[in-house]
């Protein structure tokens, strides 16, 4: 049985990924050698990497501005030490909006380094809407935001303009819809929710930003130095590199973020719309704040739980359960998501109907 993925990550990739990605195993590049066992510095690892760096910034339309594209270790929980030990400088200040799990997350390391300004929250509300009417303390050294709250489901759907360095987390949307990029200093996502396996994370900074904090940073914390030696300071991961050079390719040959913004915009309306039409559920987020990448909802009688997860089930869908956070069902519609996947649920939930 074909099997439908909403696992809010590690993520679903395109099917040719994973063929490409198995082959390289095996045999990468007609080396006789896998992928897995080549060394980082061979010719051909370097031109996966160089490669990988390159497509970021001509999809994301930021060739030719000032930006570099690296691939790290560590994951996005790395990157809530590693911005503010390079942007915050010593006896600075930082100003984070609080809109989830995860930006609280960055908010505490942040706090470890100087003055952290929350300048919105929507914690009192368990985060179920993005917060408004804020402002920015121009005379902090950076703005932190999170664009996509994967466990509440919620999603800024416009950024502030600011005079001073936009930061923001990108994990879970990251390549998903048409921004003008070239508004952030700063971009950071873990790879495994809309862009490729655990195990790398993608940043791409704007250089003239860096080197003002006056702080001794840590060889491996230093971005500077990822970017002189071309993500490669050390090893990198170099097979969760890879798969996410595929992605890229498969994204590009797609027509690129243009094209799967529609593709995306079309499976979150299917879904809303029979979230917000059948009376057996409702939607977990606020209606202008909703995710397109995760989708929560609630059944109104959690009596007719046990019948909806074995619909769910027995049509192939998996990772459907919600965070503990909210509760109910999240479905996680990333990039590699058919929209054929997104009918199938939608028909459970229409079946659901006809059975209580």
């Amino acid at each position: 049985m074909k099997k439908h993925n909403y696992s809010a990550g590690p993520c679903i990739l395109p099917q040719e990924v994973f063929e490409k990605s198995a082959q390289a195993i095996l045999n990468f590049n007609d080396s006789g050698l896998s992928l897995l066992e080549m060394s980082h510095r061979s010719k051909d690892f370097v031109a996966v990497m160089d490669e990988a760096r390159s497509l970021v910034l001509e999809l994301l339309g930021l060739e030719g501005k000032g930006y570099q594209a690296l691939f790290l270790a560590g994951g996005a929980s790395l990157e809530f030490l590693m911005v503010p030990y390079n942007l915050m400088k010593e006896n600075g200040k930082a100003a984070y909006l609080d809109t989830g799990t995860w930006a609280a997350a960055a908010i505490k390391e942040a706090q470890l380094f100087g003055e952290t300004s929350i300048i919105g929250s929507s914690k009192e509300q368990n985060y179920n809407h993005i917060p408004k009417g804020y402002s920015i303390p121009e005379d902090a050294d950076y703005f932190h935001c999170t664009s996509n709250n994967t466990i509440f489901g919620t999603q800024m759907k416009e950024f502030p303009e600011t005079s001073i360095p936009l930061v923001c987390d990108m994990s879970s949307d990251i390549f998903s819809r048409v921004l003008d990029f070239s508004k952030f200093d700063l971009i950071y996502a873990g790879a495994q929710k809309n862009m490729g396996p655990a195990g790398t994370t993608l940043i791409v900074v704007k250089e003239e930003i860096l080197g003002k904090t006056g702080r001794t940073i840590p060889s491996m914390l230093d971005y500077t130095k990822h970017i002189k030696a071309e993500s490669m300071y050390n090893t990198p991961p170099v097979f969760p590199v890879y798969a996410s050079l595929l992605t890229l390719q498969w994204l590009k040959n797609l027509g690129g973020i243009a094209a799967i913004e529609k593709i995306n915009n079309a499976k979150a309306a299917l879904l809303y719309a029979e979230i917000d039409r059948n009376p057996l559920f409702k939607g977990a987020a606020a209606v202008e704040d909703r995710s397109n990448m995760n989708a929560t909802f609630l059944l109104n009688d959690e009596a007719h739980a046990a019948t909806f997860d074995a619909l769910w089930k027995a049509a192939g869908i998996s990772g459907l359960p919600g965070h503990r956070s909210v509760g109910g069902y999240r479905a996680s519609m990333y990039n590699a998501l058919p929209l054929e996947s997104v009918q199938v649920l939608v028909d459970v939930m229409k079946e659901l109907e006809t059975k209580v």
